[in-house]
């Protein structure tokens, strides 16, 4: 489907993931994103209650299409040896990656990053709710089957010393989803190296 045959609120949320992605949050005008999604400013508030509201409309769609690609995540992987939890875990990280890399997430994967390097981001926050914390622990139970070692907790995952500064709430949240910023780490490897090597198989 292109762009100009989708709903009013999906132009505005692929219109916000480019902008958001492309010049930051602050820096994005209503009015571009607007412009670039063929309808008038005032649709922005009408849909999203405002910018804001965008933002994290923007964030649920990429949760929501990274959460489609996550579903290979058993419910329950207690019983799973380390070499089904070796194989499930690469075959999530693959198609992660695989996602990432094509051109149809290239927007998604800009708005993430500079959502990342933005303090207090409200978005780090709505994907811990919406797509790292749903998965958490089955992930936590892959990982201690693949490895053989106790996956570390969200306090001892973002442990600092007391020489480092603190670590906001929304960053100390993200830090339990540090699966998705392998996958992005592993996505510019692959991209720039044709190498993919998840680092529980080293």
């Amino acid at each position: 489907m292109r762009q100009a045959e989708l709903p009013t609120t999906a132009q505005l949320v692929a219109a916000g993931l480019h902008l958001f992605g492309r010049d930051g949050f602050e820096a994005a005008s209503t009015r571009a994103i607007a412009a670039r999604a063929g309808t008038n400013i005032s649709s922005i508030a009408y849909h999203f209650g405002g910018k804001e509201g965008l933002r994290i409309a923007c964030a649920d769609a990429v949760a929501a299409a990274i959460g489609q690609v996550a579903q290979t995540i058993p419910a329950y992987p207690a019983a799973i040896d380390r070499e089904q939890a070796r194989m499930i875990l690469h075959r999530l990280l693959r198609r992660i990656v695989t996602f990432l890399v094509t051109p149809a997430a290239s927007d998604a994967v800009g708005f993430l990053l500079r959502e990342f390097a933005q303090p207090g981001s409200p978005v780090l926050d709505r994907l811990h709710a919406t797509l790292v914390e749903p998965r958490h622990r089955a992930l936590c139970r892959l990982w201690g089957a693949a490895t053989g070692r106790r996956a570390r907790t969200r306090a001892s995952r973002c442990s600092r010393s007391s020489d480092r500064p603190p670590i906001s709430g929304s960053r100390r949240r993200w830090c339990s989803g540090g699966w998705a910023g392998q996958a992005i780490r592993a996505a510019r490897r692959e991209q720039s190296s044709g190498g993919f090597s998840p680092i529980w198989t080293r």
